[in-house]
């Protein structure tokens, strides 16, 4: 009885971090890199910022901008007036 309690217990172990492993791969966003302001604006209406802090200088948008530090610098290409916003409308 010890020995099917043992390895009933262990298999439940397995399963337990084989579902928490697969949690946490999908909880990390993807990082993409788009090929112009017009196939991120699709996905980022307001485009997206470095951070949460940053102003706009290049005048009054229309939306809000998506804040992520790693998506901003996968597109820092597209940030032409250099405001940490890239792509923004």
């Amino acid at each position: 009885m010890k020995k099917v309690f043992t390895v009933l217990l262990s298999i439940a172990i397995a399963i337990t971090f084989s579902f928490s492993a697969v949690q946490v791969e999908a909880a990390s966003p993807k990082v993409v890199t788009y090929k112009n302001c017009t196939e991120l604006n699709k996905v980022y209406k307001g485009g997206v910022a470095r951070s949460a802090s940053v102003k706009n200088v290049g005048g009054k948008t229309k939306y809000k901008p998506f804040v992520s530090q790693a998506l901003y610098n996968a597109n820092k290409k597209s940030d032409r007036d250099k405001d940490l916003i890239a792509c923004e409308r």
